[in-house]
């Protein structure tokens, strides 16, 4: 891996540290969303830099390569803490699970009031990483990537929805909210020029479309 996205995953751990530490001393989440993406401007930018290969093979693929959810501070985990900062009023008990609370789901404006309705998506799947580059990484840099709150990769979505995307790239997949389609294209591509991932011809051709109309 080139050194600087080595120094990327070094730092990361501290960003998310101290994000996670301002949310629990406040009481309340810095924001109701995923971090902001780059521009569209500079998601162009950013696409025309990214790797463009033949995707990569699913073998040796696991979930359990990519550790999580890890503990971020006391007794909470990623999914936890995704949770309490993309919903409302949430409400948290001993054991930091989410017992009350109001989400709405960007991919397709459900809104929801149970926890166990909500998936925390990762923005560019697990195996979707794998296959682009993060095959060659150690397990705590995919440790890192699977529970990154620093980056727009998180976000509390529909269970279903989450599930009938599973580890399809923009050419193959897109949220339903069509609004939607501009932010979601600027998340990708900011994801996986952070992480130095490659993408396939097809995911480049409709992320470019994508973002030449935003």
């Amino acid at each position: 891996m080139p050194a600087v996205y080595a120094r990327r995953f070094a730092a990361l751990g501290a960003v998310t540290a101290l994000a996670s530490a301002a949310t629990l001393l406040s009481g309340s989440p810095a924001q109701a969303a995923p971090p902001t993406p780059v521009s569209a401007a500079t998601a162009r930018t950013y696409l025309g830099q990214l790797a463009v290969r033949a995707e990569g093979s699913s073998d040796g693929y696991s979930r359990d390569k990519f550790p999580h959810w890890i503990t971020q501070s006391g007794a909470c985990n990623t999914r936890e803490v995704v949770l309490k900062r993309d919903g409302e009023n949430v409400q948290q008990d001993g054991s930091c699970a989410a017992v009350s609370g109001t989400w709405k789901s960007a991919y397709d404006n459900a809104t929801w009031t149970q926890a166990s309705d909500l998936d925390i998506d990762h923005v560019v799947p697990l195996s979707e990483a794998w296959k682009s580059g993060a095959n060659t990484w150690t397990t705590a840099q995919r440790q890192s990537f699977a529970n990154d709150l620093g980056q727009p990769q998180l976000i509390a979505v529909t269970d279903n929805v989450n599930q009938a995307k599973g580890d399809k790239d923009p050419a193959e997949w897109l949220p339903s909210v069509t609004s939607y389609h501009c932010f979601y294209a600027r998340m990708w591509v900011d994801v996986k020029q952070h992480y130095g991932l490659s993408v396939d011809s097809a995911e480049k051709s409709a992320l470019a479309s994508i973002l030449n109309g935003c």
